[in-house]
């Protein structure tokens, strides 16, 4: 990878923003909060695209609901093109936490994160996508 350096104005309140970004956040300058950004919009354009990405579907369940745990399972069957893998977690003594790290075109991974919101007993589900290039 090579570096290559150009200017950016900013109004001084933006620029204030970014310095409280690059604070807040860690990054040990502003041109790698800057070059982060520029990424995470990148990927988040392709979310709205065909194009392949990865990431995880996060599920909190009450798993104290029978039929909802084999509800999970049977959509973890039948998206299994796009499922790598899954974790099963037991966050206390009615709830569970699923991590299923998935990779497949963004609007598949969508339509897979949609299908646990309309479940009974799904207490929470976000789908975090990244994109799978360099």
């Amino acid at each position: 990878m090579s570096l290559k350096r150009f200017g950016v104005s900013l109004e001084e309140d933006v620029l204030s923003e970014l310095d409280q970004l690059v604070e807040r956040d860690n990054y040990p300058n502003r041109s790698r909060a800057i070059g982060y950004l520029v990424k995470k919009s990148i990927v988040e354009q392709k979310w709205n695209s065909d194009e392949e990405v990865a990431g995880a579907v996060v599920v909190v369940y009450d798993h104290s609901k029978l039929e909802l745990h084999k509800e999970v399972n049977a959509i973890q069957h039948n998206y299994n093109c796009l499922i790598l893998s899954g974790q099963h977690i037991h966050l206390d003594e009615h709830n569970c936490l699923e991590v299923i790290t998935v990779r497949g075109k963004a609007h598949k991974l969508i339509k897979l994160r949609n299908k646990y919101k309309g479940l009974k007993g799904i207490k929470n589900v976000e789908l975090v996508m990244s994109g799978t290039d360099d």
